[in-house]
């Protein structure tokens, strides 16, 4: 039995672009340009944190504890801090009770994300 072989010149209907019947009439010049948010600003005030370096009961791994939260921030609030924290550090972590702990010796990146929401830190 003998193979047929496809045609791949292109001077088949089947091959030929499908963009060849677009137009290009009535379209803009230019891409338009996407609606700038104005970013939130960070407040200013958000209050005192400590951070404390711990490796205790923990096998041994060392993890940065965020506390001290002041009682006006929410636990949910506290859930997307530590949300953000861990991508800001790239991390792991958890929030136990009112304390963020985020996984590895970070401390200078989570001083730095804190820092940068608008918190005073204090420790490590």
């Amino acid at each position: 039995m003998k193979k047929t072989r496809i045609d791949t010149s292109g001077q088949q209907a089947a091959l030929q672009s499908p963009f060849a019947a677009l137009q290009m009439e009535g379209l803009p010049d230019e891409l338009p340009q996407p609606k700038r948010e104005t970013p939130a600003v960070a407040p200013t005030k958000m209050g005192r944190i400590v951070l404390r370096r711990e490796k205790a009961q923990r096998g041994g791994k060392t993890v940065v504890v965020v506390s001290d939260f002041e009682l006006r921030i929410s636990d949910a609030e506290i859930e997307d801090f530590a949300r953000k924290a861990r991508q800001a550090c790239g991390c792991g972590g958890t929030v136990r009770g009112r304390e963020i702990e985020l996984q590895g010796d970070n401390a200078p990146k989570i001083r730095a994300y804190f820092e940068g929401a608008g918190f005073r830190v204090a420790g490590v």
